[in-house]
């Protein structure tokens, strides 16, 4: 009797029809029914047009210090040992001008 190496092992093939047939059988949600779901579960983060929102959100404004200065192209504060080059009185950084 010849022996098929590439042949899986009896109790290897019939795991795999079992898990197979349980799959087949399992309540799978579908297509409509996820989109069903995804439509209930779907409720708006911000509020509808035309409501007045009462909440207030207060954010404290630093100004840049003597030793900083806010680059013309990214608009980002930075050191002043960050300054790449000066134009027409525009600072820029050296980030932005690699």
């Amino acid at each position: 009797m010849a022996t098929d190496y590439d042949d899986l092992r009896p109790e290897v093939k019939e795991a795999q029809e079992q898990s197979l047939e349980a799959l087949q059988t399992a309540n799978a949600p579908t297509a409509k029914s996820a989109v069903v779901e995804l439509e209930e579960s779907d409720e708006p983060d911000t509020a509808p047009a035309g409501e007045i929102i009462t909440e207030e959100l207060i954010v404290e404004v630093v100004p840049p210090r003597q030793d900083e200065f806010t680059c013309s192209s990214c608009f980002l504060v930075h050191h002043h040992s960050q300054i790449a080059r000066e134009h027409d009185g525009m600072l820029y950084c050296t980030e932005c001008e690699a």
